[in-house]
């Protein structure tokens, strides 16, 4: 059996977290390390995350969770189901790029900033998870790639996944 996979990233979540989540998911216990940019040559881009698994340096977020979910299973029993998992998935890239964002706009972007998130929260991103159940291929719950989902309405938050509320 091959070592817990380390994760290499700044003292916080950003692009990280999805991989956090996707591992815990797997039931993959994992170490973090914090660190600033090594110079030897291990970061293709130059950029984190990182994640050692299974020998290999694995950059970008998408990569890394490709590579995870494929290798626990969790990536859709045939190609429809991935191509769904990756819209879906696709979609919350675009979400999440608007709040990690968030914190280095200009203080007089900040407002017109956060109206927009919470409305294209609201009226694009929210909506198209709860139309799920009913979609064309024939998925009747929230269950992608073996990982139940559950989106409920709770006054004004959007619970996603296990523990994660969105406002």
């Amino acid at each position: 059996m091959a070592g817990k996979p380390i994760l290499h990233y700044f003292d916080g979540r950003g692009r990280m977290e999805n991989i956090r989540w996707l591992l815990a998911a797997a039931v993959t216990t994992f170490d973090s390390v914090c660190f600033l940019l090594p110079q030897d040559g291990s970061l293709m881009f130059q950029q984190v995350p990182m994640v050692e698994i299974d020998g290999m340096k694995l950059v970008q977020t998408r990569a890394i969770l490709n590579y995870i979910a494929a290798k626990h299973n969790l990536y859709g029993k045939d190609i429809k189901e991935r191509a769904l998992i990756d819209m879906y998935s696709e979609g919350m890239t675009d979400l999440n790029e608007m709040v990690l964002l968030y914190p280095y706009l200009p203080s007089s972007d900040k407002g017109g900033r956060l109206t927009q998130i919470k409305e294209k929260s609201r009226n694009r991103y929210f909506p198209a998870f709860e139309k799920a159940p009913s979609n064309s291929i024939g998925i009747t719950t929230y269950e992608f790639g073996g990982l139940r989902y559950s989106f409920h309405n709770r006054s004004r938050r959007k619970t996603v996944g296990p523990s994660c509320i969105l406002i």
